[in-house]
């Protein structure tokens, strides 16, 4: 079984820092939570995950399928519950690319296969809160 562990260190006032394979991540919350806003929130750092591990799937996929693309970019739009914990009940990511006519169901294809099958980080999302995808072709 692969095992992952990070660790991670307080800093001052909210601030942590996160020892991510020798990557320093540093964690913070807003002022009006106690914090300095040195560095983004924990939660946010969630959707940039989401947004990264299916990014790479995209990105791995269409160059398997030789497909020239460009101006590739992801959008992650998240709700959180009102109540505490607060947790993302719902979860949009539009891809925005820019990609040839011809190769536009090869990107859908990319794109489900990234949430159907591949992205981890897309698996656990979907465990707790809705998800959406669309594609935004430029």
């Amino acid at each position: 079984m692969t095992t992952h562990t990070v660790n991670t260190v307080f800093n001052d006032h909210m601030s942590f820092t996160a020892d991510i394979n020798g990557h320093q991540v540093k964690m913070d919350t807003t002022a009006e939570d106690g914090g300095e806003d040195s560095g983004p929130s924990p939660k946010k750092l969630m959707l940039a995950s989401l947004a990264g591990c299916t990014g790479i799937d995209i990105v791995s996929v269409l160059n398997k399928m030789k497909v020239a693309f460009t101006n590739l970019s992801i959008n992650v739009h998240a709700a959180l519950t009102a109540e505490h914990p607060k947790t993302y009940n719902y979860v949009k990511i539009t891809y925005k690319i820019k990609v040839a006519e011809e190769d536009k169901p090869k990107m859908i294809k990319a794109v489900n296969l990234s949430i159907e099958k591949y992205c981890g980080v897309f698996a656990m999302f979907k465990t707790f809160a809705k998800m959406d995808t669309e594609i935004d072709y430029l």
